[in-house]
């Protein structure tokens, strides 16, 4: 019985990637019982030359026994010849949602050690506890079907595949694998403190049980609104192509074409604009957002997120705020802002910068017929104080700027 629980787990990290047997695959790996259960399995694909996998931990350093969890992680590591590294993210500042802040800064470092590395996925240890814990804490939050369904077990982020090889398996099937192969973990000691969210979701979870509401029915429910939130999406994106037009950096919802959308595709479509527009992780509060729509008039203006919104009649223009980019610089060779990339003459003493007030050094800026609003957030080529080219503003001197990822193929992907 063992054996076949064992090669069934096996068998989700071999199937977990479609890469190849020469791909690297990195393995994020906390020191926890998942995160420990999901490195041995691929280290076991390691020992039989069927993956190539190095480990990665982030130390967020919020609590000192992150260094020991580390160590356990990479003394695990190289008894098996893999390669650990860890991570350490200093940008916390304890204002906002810490939790929220970790979580994103954690995808964004393991994305660039990937990167570097010549890593093409990483496997994550999230199990069927945590999409139970999941939707709880999202259906108190009075979340909708999106925020209610199903984790997904393949995503894309930050240019890479992401992977939940072990989200059919609870917790208690990952701590029977552990001490089969006499395993060292460690336990979270956040785990038992109910000041934060996700214990008090476990906690409520053991009297949910009593009424029949057990992980198996919630992750069936969670997994039903996944793939009614799947349809949902193929459905909005159809209808994008019909009422958005992509106009450079600029997205342009048309919703007074004829005929009547329902809301929840309008919806949809508001936030895909908005995250494609400012490259956010995640869209904002649809409450939030559609408040602020539901108060704009013709030619009002808003900010939202980071984005500009102006109404007229009943086309919408979504534009980069200038706020949001004015600090932003880059070297001309780089990606700006998440979207931009510029061609023409490169130097190392060039960079990418917003036009900002620059726009004066532009006399055909009118001519492009894009809102001035819109061009003082594009990039500009600069020398120190010194405009050298704003291709979007009609000042190109051998420059082109373009869009690396057009909204209609990549807003809507997993």
């Amino acid at each position: 019985m063992d054996g076949a629980a064992d090669e069934a787990l096996l068998h989700q990290a071999r199937t977990a990637f479609d890469f190849g047997p020469s791909a690297r695959v990195g393995v994020a790996a906390s020191g926890g019982g998942d995160s420990m259960a999901l490195l041995h399995l691929f280290a076991r694909l390691v020992a039989t030359d069927e993956l190539q996998v190095e480990a990665v931990t982030v130390d967020h350093g919020l609590r000192p026994e992150a260094v020991d969890e580390a160590k356990l992680v990479g003394q695990f590591c190289a008894e098996h010849g893999i390669l650990h590294h860890v991570l350490q993210w200093a940008g916390q500042d304890h204002t906002g949602n810490l939790m929220a802040a970790a979580r994103d800064a954690r995808y964004k470092l393991i994305a660039d050690w990937a990167v570097s590395r010549g890593i093409s996925g990483i496997a994550l240890g999230h199990t069927k506890d945590d999409l139970a814990e999941n939707f709880l804490i999202r259906l108190a939050r009075k979340a909708g079907p999106d925020g209610l369904a199903a984790m997904d077990t393949h995503f894309l982020r930050h240019g890479l595949v992401w992977a939940r090889p072990l989200w059919q398996q609870s917790r208690a099937d990952l701590r029977g694998y552990l001490r089969r192969h006499d395993l060292k973990w460690v336990e979270d000691p956040t785990n038992d403190d109910d000041r934060f969210e996700r214990t008090r979701a476990r906690q409520a979870l053991t009297v949910l049980e009593d009424f029949g509401v057990t992980q198996d029915v919630l992750a069936a429910v969670s997994g039903s609104m996944r793939r009614s939130s799947d349809a949902r999406r193929h459905y909005a994106q159809i209808e994008a192509r019909r009422y958005i037009v992509q106009d450079e950096g600029d997205l342009v919802l048309r919703l007074g074409l004829t005929g009547p959308l329902p809301e929840e595709i309008k919806r949809r479509l508001w936030l895909a604009a908005i995250p494609w527009i400012n490259q956010a992780s995640y869209p904002p509060r649809h409450k939030a957002l559609f408040q602020v729509l539901s108060d704009v008039a013709d030619g009002d203006v808003v900010t939202v997120g980071g984005c500009l919104i102006t109404r007229k009649s009943d086309d919408w223009r979504v534009t980069r705020e200038y706020q949001a980019v004015r600090d932003l610089s880059t070297p001309t060779d780089q990606i700006w802002d998440g979207r931009w990339q510029l061609e023409g003459p490169h130097a190392p003493y060039l960079q990418i910068r917003a036009l900002g007030d620059g726009v004066r050094g532009c006399p055909d800026w009118r001519a492009t017929g894009f809102p001035r609003a819109s061009l003082i957030a594009t990039p500009a080529v600069w020398q120190e104080d010194t405009l050298i080219a704003a291709p979007l503003a009609g000042l190109s001197n051998g420059w082109r700027a373009q869009i690396v990822a057009d909204f209609h193929q990549s807003a809507f992907a997993h």
